[in-house]
Formats: structure tokens, sequence, C-alpha cells
């Protein structure tokens, strides 16, 4: 069965990682993305650290949001370029863009402008604070949106300071919010035959990733704080334990689960200790209950553990690296990282976090080098050879 969204094009003007994230979910379930690129090529094509990737402009922060996407270049400072995309706008679905609001309209590629085109077109904008209020110019990467969202405020020790999550999250809820804004656009298209304007604000997403925090404060006004490697169920027994060398996380959430524990690291006698007696007088004596908890773990390594607290269906995990996890039985049978055949040797990247019974997400084509397919899309929206000729030798792709 053909996926789910095999039929939709895409004309991609995204770059840097909240865009092209967002593109690549529904390029995983089948839509046709053609990245629209500058002759430069999306800015992740360039990066610091030299590498025969970075000398391909096909560095890993690339690789990584961008398969199963075709690229061409045009240089929009150009009319005849900005006449092709509107050329291609009649047999697209969606346009995504990650601007700046007015950028595109003053490309003459807004969404009104492209709409008269095509009524039945999306038109997806991403932006740090979307195209409404007093903030809609604001320049927003990652780290802005981070720290001003208040998730920096709540992650980290309070020792030492706020801190950062440690990969760009704040661009990939906004590109995964507007993934399903398009989803949900091109559903309604289904039973209104209209296209319209999706206004994704990576600061709204970000507010709509903590829903608990926020309304803890707005509802109840309780103070989130850093919580460290604590858990926000603030259970004594979920967070960060060390063991033998290296460190185990738990999250005993329940009673079961807490007696369990208790049996499995050789300290039953606790579960008679009237300090831990329920959940509150656990959380009055919690130095007490750390102490009963890795003075056990002590005796081992935090993998051993784990084996022997997941056989007694204790939840936890020691800390495993990036190199460990991909290796793991679970993620292979699931078929998350998929190798993909390329001019560069085989690829294995991200698909998708879900599957379908049918028409499952999947990489089916590499990331695309830069430009690789200007003159097939050309052709495709009925340009001739000689016309692609003379656009290239007239700097237009």
């Amino acid at each position: 069965m053909s996926k789910p969204f095999t039929g939709i094009r895409i004309l991609d003007f995204t770059r840097y990682l909240a865009g092209p994230y967002g593109t690549y979910q529904l390029a995983l379930l089948g839509a046709d993305v053609i990245k629209i690129e500058s002759r430069d090529g999306d800015e992740t094509r360039h990066q610091l650290v030299k590498s025969e990737w970075a000398e391909r402009k096909m560095p890993p922060s690339f690789l990584a949001v961008n398969g199963n996407k075709r690229s061409i270049t045009l240089d929009m400072r150009k009319p005849e370029a900005v006449a092709i995309v509107k050329r291609l706008v009649t047999t697209a679905d969606v346009v995504w863009e990650n601007f700046r609001p007015g950028v595109m309209d003053k490309l003459g590629l807004g969404y009104e402008t492209l709409a008269a085109i095509n009524p039945r077109l999306i038109y997806c904008a991403v932006s740090g604070f979307g195209h409404s209020g007093p903030e809609k110019t604001t320049a927003a990467f990652d780290g802005k949106l981070q720290a001003m969202s208040g998730i920096m405020s709540i992650t980290g020790e309070a020792s030492q300071g706020p801190m950062r999550a440690g990969f760009a999250i704040c661009d990939t809820i906004g590109g995964i919010t507007a993934a399903l804004a398009v989803s949900s656009a091109l559903y309604q298209r289904t039973h209104t035959g209209k296209g319209q304007f999706v206004d994704v604000a990576m600061l709204d997403a970000a507010l709509a990733f903590l829903p608990g925090p926020v309304s803890e404060w707005t509802v109840a006004g309780i103070e989130q704080k850093q919580i460290g490697n604590g858990s926000v169920s603030r259970k004594p027994t979920a967070g960060r334990f060390r063991a033998k060398g290296s460190y185990l996380v738990l999250a005993v959430l329940t009673e079961p689960q807490f007696q369990r524990l208790m049996q499995t690291i050789g300290r039953p006698d606790a579960l008679m200790d009237p300090r831990f007696k329920d959940w509150t007088a656990r959380t009055d004596n919690l130095p007490a209950l750390r102490e009963v908890i890795e003075g056990a773990l002590a005796s081992d390594d935090a993998k051993t553990w784990e084996g022997r607290l997941t056989a007694a269906d204790v939840p936890c995990s020691s800390i495993w690296k990036i190199e460990e996890i991909v290796e793991h039985p679970q993620l292979k049978h699931r078929d998350v990282l998929q190798t993909v055949d390329s001019t560069f040797g085989p690829m294995k990247l991200v698909s998708a976090g879900f599957r379908l019974a049918h028409g499952s997400p999947g990489i089916d084509r590499p990331p695309p080098t830069l430009g690789e397919h200007t003159d097939e899309v050309l052709r495709d929206a009925g340009y001739a050879p000689d016309e692609i000729e003379r656009l290239r030798r007239d700097g237009v792709l």
C-alpha cells in the first residue's frame, strides 16, 4: 500500500533545522518534497568542522533531515526564478518556508500571491514568533527560544544555573508541530476544497510542549524550579542514583514497583522501616532512602543493575550513549534507523518515530546533493532542455 502522503507535492523553501525537520516528516510519509535552495545551498550544507562530508556540502546535520527530498537551485533575486516557482505552484499542494515574516512577500511569493495562482494551496510559514504580535519580526534561533520559553529555567541543577537541552529541542518541536499543522490543513482541504495559510510560531510550539509546568503556574500558582535529575512526578525513587562507577535512572512510581525495587536490591528490610512506609514518608526522608538505594547499587555497575531490575519489572535505565543506543536490538527490530544507498556509499539515518499497519514512513532515497534534481523538476514542469540550459547560463539555476 502507498504511503499516506503519496501524491502530495511540497515546495520546500526551508533551511537550518525547524523547517527541514518538518518537511522531512512528510517526505518519510510519501510526499514529493522539492527542496528549493539558493545556489550556495541550505545553510546546514556548510559546517565549520572540516571533513569529506563538508566538502561535498553533505554534512551529517544536513543528511539527518533531508532524505527522500529532491533539490533544485534557484537564484530568487532573478525574476525568472520567481516565474519558475509560480509555475511549480500550479501543481503543488504545499509551500513551506521558515523565513522571517515578510521575506517571501518581498520576493513576490507571499501567500496572497500564490493562493491567487492555486486556491487549494496550503502555505506553511514557520517562524520564531509567528506572523502576528509585537515580536513577529524578531530573529529567533533554538538557543534563544530555549531560554525564552522557560525550558532552560527548569532544566539543570539549581546550584549550576539554567541549562539548555543537549540538542536543538525548540527547532525539532517547531518542525513536528508544523508537520501536524500541515497534515491537519491537508485533511481539512479534503472536505472544504480550500487551501489556507498555516502560521507556526516556535515559541507557541515550545509552550504547547510544556502543558504541565505552565498549568501548574497559571492554575495553582506553583513556581517551577530546576529539578536536576529528579522526575516531574516528584517521587523520591524517580531520578538519578549512583551505582558502581556510573549512574542508574530509576522511574519507580508505584507501590508495587517500590516493593520490587527493595527486594531486588537486597533491602526488603526497608519495606518495614517506618521512614519509608508511604510516599509522604519517603519524600520526607529522601536522604536516608537515597543512602539505602545507593548503598545497595554500589555493589555493581549500572548496566548490570539495569538487567536485574528490568527483569524484576522495575522501570530503570543506565545512561546510554548515542553510539550504544543506535545498536539496541529494539531499535533494529523497529527499523528506526534505516540504511539507504547513495553515491557516497550507504547511509544510516533516523526515520519516523512510529509505524503504520499500511504505508509506514521510511527512507526511500538519499538526501539530495545540491541542485541534483533541477533539470528533472523543470522538465516535469514543461521546460524544454534548451530553456533549462539558457536559465543555467543566465545564472537563474
